[in-house]
């Protein structure tokens, strides 16, 4: 700590100097020599404790820098350095491990839709773009896949369904999981990419039928869908990469629970100015 470092050497050499080297204001170092140890400490155990707090309510997530920003964002006074060294120091670290690779291979079953959104994923108002992916999570009884929707509004998972194989039914149902909870009116987009589920012709008529426009991003491009993907990465890092699921009730339980409990209602977003997806829709309706 710079504080530290001149009060150390502070019998040597001014502390005019000290604080131009270190690049630190005089009044600031001051400040940190009359509060005292006693006072240090005593800040540094109350901020630790929002730091724990936080870490446990996003279930390990999250890593230095955005835990300053969430606890900022609360009105909890804590510099970013500040927040790394107790994070450091008491060996809080996030469940980040492995980046997600999307195992699904793009089979075209028909041709695609064009690319309605060209990595255009700002969307000013709710039901006017879902985009929509399928991914797996292993369990000690097999694979369990989950295909979602979400508002690129809100980041909010609108729609989602899970089932032990890949089918057409599997993406229809988490379509219509999301027509029946939004109800969304005319000029909807629904993007995704070029996979045999959304290019099959009953879908496509499923869409055509409701008044929604297909978007298909290129094939071999998941960053033409990456709000999917950065979803898919956040389950994948925040719950399934720790997890054992011994079968796949367990791990459907687990999902349910990350979707609708924490990812949608609780999740601090920074694209969202770090409040949830759930937070974030009703200050939207509010404005």
């Amino acid at each position: 700590m710079k504080y530290a470092f001149i009060g150390r050497e502070a019998a040597r050499h001014s502390i005019a100097r000290l604080c131009r080297v270190m690049a630190v204001s005089r009044s600031g170092y001051y400040g940190w020599r009359d509060r005292g140890p006693g006072r240090r400490s005593a800040d540094d155990k109350r901020l630790l404790s929002h730091i724990r707090d936080l870490h446990t309510k996003s279930r390990q997530a999250y890593g230095a820098l955005k835990t300053w920003r969430v606890l900022r964002a609360q009105g909890v006074a804590g510099g970013k350095h500040r927040i790394a060294r107790l994070r450091r120091q008491h060996g809080i670290e996030a469940k980040r491990k492995r980046r997600f690779r999307n195992a699904v291979t793009h089979q075209l079953s028909l041709p695609p839709a064009p690319d309605l959104l060209q990595r255009r994923f700002g969307v000013a108002l709710p039901n006017r773009v879902w985009a929509g992916d399928i991914t797996y999570v292993p369990t000690r009884a097999g694979w369990l896949y989950l295909a979602v929707l979400l508002d690129l509004h809100s980041r909010r998972v609108v729609g989602w369904a899970m089932a032990d194989r890949i089918t057409r039914e599997l993406t229809r149902n988490a379509l219509d999981m999301a027509i029946e909870h939004r109800r969304p009116g005319p000029g909807l987009v629904h993007h995704s990419d070029q996979g045999s589920q959304y290019t099959a012709k009953d879908y496509r008529d499923r869409l055509a039928a409701l008044g929604i426009a297909a978007s298909m991003s290129r094939k071999g491009n998941p960053r033409d869908n990456a709000v999917v993907e950065s979803f898919f990465s956040s389950l994948k890092n925040e719950l399934t990469h720790h997890r054992s699921f011994t079968s796949q009730d367990q791990a459907r339980i687990e999902i349910f629970d990350y979707i609708e409990i924490f990812y949608n209602r609780q999740r601090a977003h920074a694209t969202l100015q770090y409040i949830s997806p759930v937070e974030y829709e009703k200050q939207s309706n509010g404005a």
